[in-house]
């Protein structure tokens, strides 16, 4: 029972950061999965099973508070879909943990950008631009494929790499991120269904994922609403970086006396850094103002 309560707990705190950030509801939930000796294909198919009642949810939370590009979700959402059944059918067999590294990497200088852009860069009257199908079909592709694979992926992928473009809206971002996710998660849980069998899901831990997820999905598309766009940017962009560091860390064989020193002056330049954000953005509205 204790267990239920955790699991419940964290798909509550999982689904807060990733309706508010556009990420990290697979990454955090399947962690503990296999923090508890889950396999891999087990703990992401039951991940994907709860995404399915929490990203509607979220989904439809987010298009309430018109966080959601209609035409920008259709476009993701059909090789998404696509590509997360290959990649489930695929996970029993591929090396996920080989190529999570690499997909790190990436990550990381994503996060990177993203974190100097919005705390140097941001201009808040820039026009938005839109963002082509060449860019969002290969993008849905390669995003649903990990995400199957890895048991998260939809959100690091897309989110970063769509902030990325100019003229990104951080709330549009996330709240069109997490809208289309509803799409490849239940195509992610057929594959795995169709590959794997219903015996290999635990529908109780599904259910307490669901519980804590459904809960939380609301109050993270209020957060994006009312946090600033500015802010919401730097805060993104530091937890690519914080998320994505563990796996490069890890494997270039850093000791973990080495690994918490960086972790802790990463997270206080992070701290430094909204800091900054906020005072910068405050003087320019007062200057408007006046």
């Amino acid at each position: 029972m204790r267990r239920l309560i955790i699991f419940a707990i964290v798909g509550f705190f999982a689904q807060l950061i990733d309706g508010a950030l556009g990420m990290a509801y697979g990454l955090t939930s399947t962690s503990l999965l296999l923090a508890f000796g889950v396999a891999p294909a087990v703990a992401s198919a039951s991940i994907h099973m709860s995404e399915i009642a929490t990203t509607a949810a979220s989904g439809i939370s987010h298009y309430k508070f018109g966080n959601v590009d209609k035409k920008m979700v259709v476009t993701l959402m059909i090789p998404g879909a696509i590509s997360a059944f290959i990649g489930a059918a695929f996970l029993s067999s591929l090396p996920g943990n080989l190529i999570k590294p690499y997909i790190s990497i990436f990550l990381l200088i994503m996060g990177i950008y993203i974190l100097c852009r919005f705390l140097f860069k941001w201009n808040p009257n820039q026009e938005k631009t839109t963002t082509s199908s060449w860019f969002l079909l290969p993008l849905g592709l390669i995003a649903g494929f990990f995400d199957a694979v890895g048991g998260g992926g939809w959100g690091p992928i897309n989110t970063p790499a769509l902030l990325s473009r100019k003229g990104a809206i951080p709330s549009k971002v996330i709240g069109t991120v997490d809208t289309s996710e509803f799409a490849v998660t239940t195509a992610a849980t057929l594959g795995f269904i169709l590959f794997l069998g219903w015996e290999q899901f635990n529908y109780v831990w599904v259910a307490a994922f669901v519980i804590g997820g459904v809960i939380a999905a609301p109050i993270a598309a209020w957060l994006v609403r009312i946090i600033p766009a500015y802010l919401l940017g730097v805060v993104v962009g530091g937890f690519i970086i914080l998320t994505n560091l563990h796996t490069v860390l890890g494997t270039i064989g850093v000791s973990t006396n080495t690994k918490i020193a960086i972790y802790i002056l990463l997270f206080i330049f992070w701290l430094v850094g909204i800091t900054f954000s906020i005072r910068k953005n405050s003087k320019l509205s007062n200057l408007v103002k006046e």
